[in-house]
């Protein structure tokens, strides 16, 4: 089995969904666009992931790559692969999905609570409140005949479910110390001391290992439940 690893960045990596994978006999491979990788048929793929970056979905102009990428998403899509979409990925495959991808009303980078949706009883089940590690700026409407998930007071959107392949998070359930660092570093730029809903990087690395065990837990849930329902489907 080969799961595909579609990453932006290079610190923006799978962290905490790599050993799950290795766990469970998947080959990773990744195509890098900073590197001008170009993504494979989704005949060549058993699960896509589609991690975050900086970029915006409409950033064609400067990132040639996103319209390759949106069709490789397109392609793994339509032939009902697992998918899994975080931040930037998801908000790609939203808008694969034919939804709207637009500015929140603020950006929220750090931790912060979502709450589960109700929804049909088969879809994936996302605890009913969780403290998620954040990073995005953007968010998507729910794309037509997709299940909300979750939600928060600052963003209504938070994940969705399109049929049982199909998951996609605003949040970074995959986040590790050593990620959380790398975002830190990287896009310090962006950690504005006056907006509503950015922590410091001291504040986001201040919290204890549950919180990232507790995050962990749920992806591996989600990750179950993609793979599992595909085979069913």
């Amino acid at each position: 089995m080969i799961a595909q690893i579609f990453q932006h960045l290079p610190f923006e990596d799978i962290y905490a969904i790599e050993p799950w994978l290795r766990e469970r006999g998947f080959a990773i491979c990744y195509t890098k666009f900073f590197n001008d990788d170009k993504p494979p048929a989704s005949n060549q793929y058993d699960f896509l992931i589609v991690l975050g970056g900086s970029m915006g979905v409409y950033d064609e102009a400067e990132f040639p790559y996103l319209a390759l990428e949106k069709a490789a998403i397109s392609d793994a899509l339509a032939a009902n692969k697992p998918v899994l979409g975080i931040c930037l990925g998801a908000q790609l495959v939203a808008h694969c999905l034919g939804a709207t991808v637009r500015k929140n009303p603020v950006k929220e980078i750090g931790w912060f609570s979502v709450e589960s949706v109700p929804h049909a009883s088969n879809a994936f089940e996302f605890p009913s409140i969780a403290q998620v590690f954040h990073w995005h700026g953007d968010t998507f409407d729910i794309p037509n005949g997709a299940i909300r998930l979750a939600k928060s007071k600052r963003c209504q959107n938070q994940a969705f479910q399109y049929g049982h392949t199909v998951l996609a998070f605003q949040f970074h359930l995959e986040a590790t110390r050593q990620s959380v660092a790398a975002l830190a570093e990287n896009c310090k730029n962006e950690l504005n001391p006056n907006a509503p809903a950015i922590q410091t990087a001291q504040q986001m690395n201040a919290v204890p290992d549950f919180y990232f065990s507790a995050i962990h837990k749920v992806l591996y849930e989600a990750l179950d439940y993609l793979t599992r329902t595909s085979k069913n489907c």
